[in-house]
């Protein structure tokens, strides 16, 4: 069969790197019992770090485990992507957005992106099930180029779908037609895959339906189930996020939650692991979260990963955990800080000074710092509209010797300080 090459191919052995555990985040404090407890939302994983590390780290203990794989890695559209920070904005003024830097998507010519793609596909493939599948997510830019490197190496016997996803949306461009689709490329490891018939069902048409119940000659003889539902065609129409005010987090290219639902229902079981290397805002822990699976989260920029975090936050999750490759940068302390913050033990309360709290975008506090992992038992985050953050938290129990606060402001800088409480020793 035909494989693609360029001069820099080369099939790379996996990047030697360690994993540290980072956090341990009790969404409201749900199931917080004071402690650290390592085995407290293990099953629930979000990771920072570049994810052909991440991934290599991961094959020691995931390698052959897990069960589905969505990737929406970058599109080589050559672009960059800020993130809109402001709240209470008009989505139609782009011009009064308030911007912060999201992700670039630049590389220096095709070589170069492949020689990103190639091997963090290559790792995709060794950490899936058996029964497993891969969904990669691109658009006209490089998905015919992906494809020849998933037929090297699934095999092109394994080609599942080739999906249209379609959508509408405003565009600049006025000498072609309007670009209004990406490609998802559907892969599985084996013959012996995971697809759920039956989850992804969705009604007939009326129209369809008018027609067999006024005619016996409808279908050429075929009567379908009309009660069951179809199976979906190989392309979808899913609202982009932009139209859908609830979902919205600001994040560029943010996929809607519909889309990862339907993949996710398809393709893997209640208990299953759903893996996302390049999750972004975090739509696939959080539908897979839902859906009662089990995820690993991984992203290279502390906005995506902050993104997920507080979606997951939002949705009252179970606890999860942050972890980070050995070398990635998360808060650090910020002494300067301290006096925005203030402890008042006797009633079992932080506070941060207005000035301060205008800043914010989420803060969180450890009420018994052990100086290693931090388990983040209250957090509050900036509403959805233009309401100021919560000033005051109250801690689920009495504080410790040291409590730790950490915050990420709005425009994304990260830090954490800690306060002495002397009726905890």
């Amino acid at each position: 069969m035909p494989v693609l090459t360029w001069a820099s191919k080369t099939v790379a052995a996996p990047v030697p790197a360690a994993l540290e555990l980072d956090s341990i985040v009790y969404a409201q404090g749900a199931g917080y019992a004071g402690a650290v407890s390592l085995a407290a939302g293990a099953e629930h994983r979000l990771i920072l770090g570049d994810n052909l590390a991440v991934m290599s780290a991961l094959l020691a203990e995931y390698e052959g485990r897990i069960n589905l794989i969505y990737a929406d890695p970058p599109f080589f559209t050559n672009r960059a992507y800020p993130a809109r920070i402001g709240r209470g904005e008009d989505s139609r003024r782009p011009k009064d957005w308030q911007l912060a830097e999201g992700y670039a998507d630049h590389w220096e010519n095709l070589d170069v992106y492949l020689d990103f793609l190639y091997p963090r596909l290559a790792l995709m493939y060794r950490l899936l099930a058996p029964t497993g599948t891969l969904y990669l997510h691109l658009d006209w830019h490089a998905d015919a180029y992906a494809r020849l490197l998933l037929d090297e190496i699934f095999g092109p016997e394994r080609l599942l779908n080739e999906i249209v996803w379609c959508y509408h949306g405003p565009s600049p461009v006025r000498r072609a037609f309007n670009r209004k689709h990406d490609i998802l490329l559907a892969y599985t490891k084996s013959a012996a895959y995971t697809f759920n018939v039956d989850a992804v069902r969705q009604p007939y048409d009326p129209t369809t339906v008018k027609t067999f119940a006024s005619s016996s000659k409808a279908g050429f003889g075929k009567v379908p189930n009309l009660a069951r539902g179809k199976v979906p065609e190989d392309w979808w129409y899913f609202p982009v996020v932009a139209r859908l005010h609830m979902e919205r987090t600001g994040y560029p290219t943010q996929k809607p939650e519909a889309l990862l639902q339907r993949i996710i229902c398809a393709s893997s079981n209640a208990g299953d692991l759903v893996a996302d290397f390049f999750c972004g805002s975090g739509t696939t822990p959080l539908v897979a979260g839902r859906l009662q699976r089990r995820f690993i989260a991984n992203d290279v920029t502390f906005r995506a990963l902050h993104t997920t975090r507080a979606r997951l936050l939002a949705s009252s999750f179970a606890p999860f955990q942050l972890w980070k490759l050995h070398d990635a940068t998360l808060p650090s302390s910020s002494d300067s800080c301290r006096a925005f913050f203030s402890l008042q033990a006797s009633t079992q309360t932080v506070a941060v000074s207005p000035e301060f709290a205008a800043r914010l975008d989420y803060w969180e506090i450890d009420p018994a710092w052990d100086g290693k992992v931090f388990c983040s038992a209250v957090q509050a985050r900036r509403p959805r509209d233009d309401q100021p953050i919560a000033a005051e938290l109250c801690l689920p129990r009495p504080p410790g010797e040291k409590i730790a606060i950490r915050w990420v402001t709005v425009t994304g800088e990260a830090g954490q300080i800690c306060l002495t409480c002397s009726a905890g020793k």
